[in-house]
């Protein structure tokens, strides 16, 4: 069974901070993390691999430096990383994602299962996986809790589904435990090789990669506003509870 992952590198979002004059997330000097929601599909293609044999792949698309997230995502015991990495790839929204990522897959060749993290931190969409399974034209089952019975979690319970192979799952955090990665096999990820891939080696269309190709633009990213005082209240639960539903009252929440 070949199992590929995309993952991505994220900030540590404990430290996240914003340009107020650009309106966009300072990355300079915060640390990167690899993606929570990526890990749980990691620690599932694993699995799979363990009971079945074959292969995992681990891909992620970023600057040279997005080869950590890599070399570790083969500490916890995957086979083989590639990294997409070129400077047209740069500024790119999901769907120019999704679409690089799509012809990583194709120059890749033949696959059995897509396993993608829910969403990344950094912006929550939870579109790049949906629209990768449409740009490779293959099943997707998203949500998933149980790749056995391959339930997907939805608002009013679980939902049974059966699909053909290859196939698309994107895991939610319900899914498993992920595995701490191994020294031994950390020593080894950074003495094995990490391939890079460009535009010219995967043949993609400049007008539909990286900036020039993403149809999405943030107009504005700001942080909420909090307010500098607070009225802290102290007392037994009932009397909090009656000071919470006055409050909320005065102020139109609750009628």
């Amino acid at each position: 069974m070949r199992i590929v992952v995309p993952v991505k590198q994220v900030p540590d979002t404990n430290d996240v901070r914003i340009d107020a004059s650009r309106g966009t997330l300072v990355r300079e000097g915060i640390p990167s993390i690899l993606n929570p929601d990526d890990r749980h599909a990691l620690e599932e293609a694993l699995r799979l691999r363990d009971a079945e044999g074959g292969e995992v792949i681990v891909i992620t698309m970023g600057p040279p430096q997005a080869d950590e997230v890599l070399r570790e995502a083969m500490g916890m015991g995957a086979d083989r990383a590639i990294l997409l990495s070129d400077p047209c790839f740069a500024g790119a929204d999901t769907l120019a994602t999704a679409y690089t990522l799509s012809c990583a897959l194709k120059h890749l060749g033949d696959f059995d299962l897509v396993f993608c993290g829910l969403q990344a931190i950094d912006g929550d969409t939870a579109q790049v996986g949906p629209q990768l399974a449409e740009f490779l034209d293959i099943p997707q089952v998203t949500y998933v809790r149980k790749v056995d019975l391959h339930e997907r979690r939805i608002e009013q319970g679980v939902e049974v589904l059966e699909c053909d192979l290859p196939a698309l799952v994107t895991a939610i955090s319900e899914l498993n435990s992920p595995r701490y990665p191994r020294v031994s096999l950390i020593l080894e990820a950074y003495d094995s090789e990490v391939e890079v891939w460009g535009a010219d080696v995967l043949g993609t269309d400049d007008m539909r990669v990286g900036l020039v190709g993403s149809p999405t633009r943030v107009v504005k990213t700001f942080s909420p506003h909090r307010p500098e005082h607070t009225d802290p209240v102290k007392g037994p639960p009932k009397e909090l509870a009656d000071h919470m539903m006055n409050a909320l009252m005065e102020r139109n929440v609750l009628r």
